[in-house]
C-alpha cells in the first residue's frame, strides 16, 4: 500500500492564517487517488504523483479551490512515518508551508 493512503489532516501556514484541512487518499490497481475537504467544499486531486526519494516518500498533487479565495493549488510534501511536510504554491503567490499528521492509516 502507498504510505500516503489514508486521511490526514494538513495545516498551511498562509498570509491570511492558518488554514486546515482535511485530506483522503486511496489507491486502486496502483493508481493513488485523494480528495481534500475544508473550508465548506470538497475538490478532488489531479495529477497524484508519489515517488521514493532518500528523505522519505515524496507526493505531489494539484488542486483547485474556491473557498476562501478560487486558487489553483500545487503541493509538495515528504512523508516521515504519521507526519508530512513540505509546501504549497497558488500561482506567483508566495510558498506556503505545509504540515500534516494521519489520522487514519
Amino acid at each position: 500500500m502507498n504510505p500516503i493512503c489514508g486521511d490526514w489532516r494538513l495545516q498551511m501556514k498562509t498570509p491570511i492564517g492558518t488554514i486546515e484541512a482535511d485530506y483522503h487518499f486511496e489507491e486502486h490497481d496502483g493508481v493513488v487517488t485523494g480528495t481534500a475537504n475544508g473550508a465548506g467544499e470538497a475538490v478532488a486531486l489531479t495529477d497524484l504523483v508519489t515517488r521514493d526519494t532518500p528523505d522519505g516518500p515524496r507526493v505531489t498533487w494539484r488542486q483547485q479551490i474556491t473557498r476562501p479565495l478560487r486558487l489553483n493549488l500545487e503541493y509538495d510534501v515528504t512523508i516521515t512515518g504519521g507526519t508530512l511536510a513540505g509546501e504549497s504554491r497558488a500561482g506567483r503567490l508566495p510558498r506556503t508551508r505545509v504540515t500534516g499528521r494521519r489520522i487514519t492509516a
